[in-house]
């Protein structure tokens, strides 16, 4: 049996969560934007899973439902108002290629580096957060690297120049608290043990986008199409288990981490030890082949970086830009632990992964 440790790219989905889709799949099955009774009882499902997901989320603002983190990344930054854009060289892909595809339409961008240790510097951002510009986005929890960038901090830079802060917080979401400073913040369901196909954007009182989508007009007239009761659901149940096992999953991960530094001793972390997430091991070691690491320990299900950008070749841009070599980059390996690891599945699979990375380590 695979041992699964690879949370940053999804989660394991909750047995509650996929009981609270069930019903919607098989029985409840109408259309929430129907004016009959059946289309009513699916509308209050929805907005009863709206409540539930905006309890971690900051007071004064409201929930688009969205296909995803990325479409709501795309909202958000495509709707913001014209003016230059501020962001992180290690956020996700689906800022990044956002952001350039807006600087191609003329709109000035300004991506900001990050230290050796993944974190940005803050008297840096003060110089580039200028008046002029509209938007600054930053990701609270970084996908590849854990570390958690200082986002209050980033949002006030951000309002001193009169622009919005928009939060990539789909890692963080349910597990590290969310500044009230945010403007605009993007989560997903899958990266909670929610099932995938479904994100959300919040939106502080007040901020309005121009919608990138068309049709019906649903969400507010912000993002046309025909919401998935179901869906929204099983998001609501992960959201409520996130914050009823806040506690016990801090605790479980925070022990996993001891364990794993312990387990991974002979590799060396990557990012800051103390400014990141516990459920996020990124480690490279001397001589160690990433890709081939993860094609001999095929009982370990493990990652080299962002879902997203597996098999594209390229060393990781996150990785990059804390100045590792191509070599370091292409040596590392991300592992991801949270509820449902147990510490019998980290032990048996830092023995297989050691056990490989011994044959090709000086």
């Amino acid at each position: 049996m695979t041992i699964y440790l690879d949370y940053q790219a999804t989660t394991p989905l909750a047995p509650e969560a996929f009981d609270a889709m069930v019903p919607l799949l098989r029985d409840q099955f109408a259309n929430p934007h129907s004016p009959h009774r059946l289309g009513r009882a699916a509308t209050a499902q929805v907005e009863v899973a709206r409540a539930e997901i905006l309890k971690l989320l900051p007071e004064g603002g409201r929930l688009l439902f969205t296909s995803g983190a990325t479409e709501a990344l795309n909202m958000a930054i495509q709707g913001a108002p014209e003016g230059g854009i501020v962001t992180i060289a290690t956020e996700h892909a689906a800022v990044l290629d956002t952001v350039e595809a807006q600087g191609r339409t003329g709109r000035a961008v300004t991506i900001l580096p990050v230290g050796p240790d993944g974190l940005i510097d803050l008297d840096q951002a003060a110089k580039a957060i200028r008046p002029g510009v509209a938007l600054v986005a930053a990701m609270l929890v970084n996908n590849e690297i854990g570390v958690i960038q200082p986002i209050a901090q980033l949002a006030e830079l951000a309002h001193r120049a009169g622009a919005l802060f928009l939060c990539d917080a789909v890692q963080g979401y349910g597990r590290i608290p969310i500044p009230p400073q945010c403007d605009m913040v993007a989560i997903s369901a899958h990266k909670i043990h929610g099932p995938k196909g479904i994100g959300a954007l919040w939106l502080r009182d007040g901020v309005t986008l121009t919608p990138i989508i068309h049709g019906g007009g649903q969400e507010g007239g912000l993002r046309s199409g025909t919401l998935s009761p179901a869906l929204c659901a099983g998001f609501a149940a992960a959201a409520r288990l996130m914050r009823e096992r806040a506690e016990a999953d801090r605790a479980h991960v925070d022990m996993l981490w001891l364990a794993a530094r312990k387990l991974f001793f002979q590799w060396t972390l990557n990012g800051s030890e103390t400014h990141r997430y516990h459920g996020n091991l990124n480690l490279r070691r001397a001589g160690v082949d990433g890709a081939r690491l993860l094609s001999e320990c095929r009982d370990v299900a493990f990652s080299l970086g962002s879902a997203c950008a597996s098999g594209s070749g390229r060393p990781s841009h996150v990785l990059r830009a804390l100045g590792l070599s191509d070599a370091e980059a292409r040596g590392s390996v991300r592992i991801g632990f949270g509820r449902y690891t147990t510490l019998t599945e980290l032990e048996d699979a830092a023995g297989i992964m050691n056990k490989a990375a011994q044959i090709w380590a000086p």
